[in-house]
């Protein structure tokens, strides 16, 4: 370690306490990277700031010394943006954690940016309200990752993404100034609205601390329901269908065969007498939501529109079908790799043909399988190669990256950009657009020093 980097380490541990600046052998591999295991290096140093002035004065030093930090969530994300290279040093936020406050009458909750995102959920549910942000991560993401990347999830066709229910937010500039922006009120109609400047920045502009979030009556009943589909065509048509005659309406979430297959088999659960072409899962929340559902599924069954349907009668078959949905299994497949897309709604079913024929011409031997929130226009593409090299994820990008541009899609619906998809960030924004994000960066963090490296290209 240079004589600067223990320098910088020392005013580190003087302004923050011994035990919030980790070196050396106290720095686990959980530091390294995220959820991608696409990190090489471990930091210098993990700085954990238990408050929002330890996290001030800890950027504060690092600016002056031009040191750059990396902030670190539950590193469940997939993009590579959490990820150090060597020389960085990491911001943990674990232990800025808590429920601050649930305000009943304006139906908020402030809760600090290192809180587990099931933590902030079962805080609502107690005080009798929906925490709306929901991922299959919930138990390990916090809520400061989640706003930094703006995580979609499995209720967005309700509720919005992660940024719709945001009200408040307060983050820490790069040169320590602290930007406490903590607002309750739907309607605010100020000026700039700073707040979204940092939601979806992937901790390149300023580092989250705390926010205000938007909750919803907890919901008093819940209907789910798998059915069996024929076409794409048909997925579109009973998307349309749920939206105008299911009032409760929560989520829409439609595997192709190819996914279907494969992880109900792999967590030998069978649903099905046949395995169906799609399969879609519908939830629907409210009161008495059975009967509606019920009813619902009895006319699109007799229109031809599904080909057979199943009604959760317990919370263990409703898991069932979710645990199909989230697909864990998958993670056994060799070199795995996560890409998330987004394209309008009527074009997923073509992008999913014309991606698995261009895939399978290069690796013939390839799984590939689709899945997605659909009624949020978001797809899942899962890829494995056997004993893939670099050069072959590469490639895998390239091919898919490139079809997303040519049906005027987005590289990224909810995992963010980080550095995985940083080089094809040109194909779903244009030069104009990239210059803008370069000024801001400039602006807010002049010397470079948040996350660099991640989200713009070179």
């Amino acid at each position: 370690m240079s004589a600067e980097t223990t320098h910088i380490i020392d005013e580190l541990k003087r302004a923050l306490g011994d035990d919030a600046v980790l070196t050396g052998g106290e720095i686990g591999d959980r530091h390294k990277s995220d959820a991608s295991r696409t990190g090489l290096s471990l930091p210098k140093a993990v700085l954990r700031p238990a408050s929002v002035e330890a996290v001030a004065a800890a950027l504060r030093i690092c600016n002056a010394h031009r040191q750059s930090v990396v902030p670190q969530g539950g590193m469940t994300g997939l993009a590579g943006g959490a990820n150090p290279a060597t020389g960085d040093f990491a911001l943990s936020l674990e232990r800025l954690a808590g429920v601050e406050e649930i305000d009943a009458a304006a139906q908020t909750m402030t809760v600090k940016a290192g809180t587990p995102l099931e933590a902030a959920q079962k805080a609502a549910e107690a005080a009798g309200f929906l925490l709306a942000i929901d991922l299959g991560a919930r138990g390990s993401c916090q809520i400061g990752g989640n706003l930094s990347t703006n995580a979609g999830g499995i209720r967005v066709i309700r509720n919005g993404v992660t940024r719709d229910n945001v009200l408040g937010l307060e983050a820490v500039l790069a040169d320590g100034t602290v930007l406490t922006m903590l607002n309750k009120m739907v309607k605010n109609n100020t000026g700039y609205d700073l707040r979204q400047l940092f939601i979806g920045a992937e901790g390149t502009l300023g580092v989250i601390t705390r926010a205000v979030l938007r909750l919803k009556p907890l919901p008093q009943g819940r209907a789910t329901a798998l059915c069996a589909l024929n076409t794409y065509d048909d997925v579109i048509r009973l998307l349309q269908r749920a939206q105008r005659e299911l009032s409760g309406l929560s989520a829409f979430e439609a595997m192709w065969r190819s996914y279907f297959s494969f992880t109900a088999a792999a967590e030998n659960i069978r649903l099905f007498d046949s395995e169906p072409d799609f399969a879609v899962i519908i939830e629907t929340e409210g009161a008495e939501q059975s009967a509606p559902l019920e009813a619902f599924l009895e006319g699109v069954l007799g229109d031809g529109l599904i080909a057979d349907a199943l009604i959760a009668q317990s919370e263990k078959e409703r898991q069932s079908f979710w645990m199909v949905r989230e697909g864990r299994s998958l993670d056994r497949l060799p070199a795995l790799v996560n890409l998330d897309v987004s394209l309008a709604i009527g074009s997923l079913g073509a992008f999913a043909e014309s991606c698995d024929a261009a895939l399978k011409a290069r690796f013939p031997a390839a799984h590939v399988s689709f899945f997605g929130h659909i009624g949020d226009s978001n797809l899942h593409i899962a890829v494995s190669v056997e004993a893939a090299g670099d050069s072959d994820l590469h490639e895998i990008d390239e091919i898919v990256y490139r079809l997303v541009a040519s049906f005027g899609g987005s590289v990224s619906a909810e995992h963010g950009i980080g550095t995985l998809k940083r080089d094809y960030l040109g194909f779903s924004r244009k030069p104009e657009e990239l210059e803008v994000m370069r000024r801001i960066k400039l602006a807010l963090d002049p010397h470079g020093i948040l996350n660099p490296g991640k989200v713009l290209p070179s």
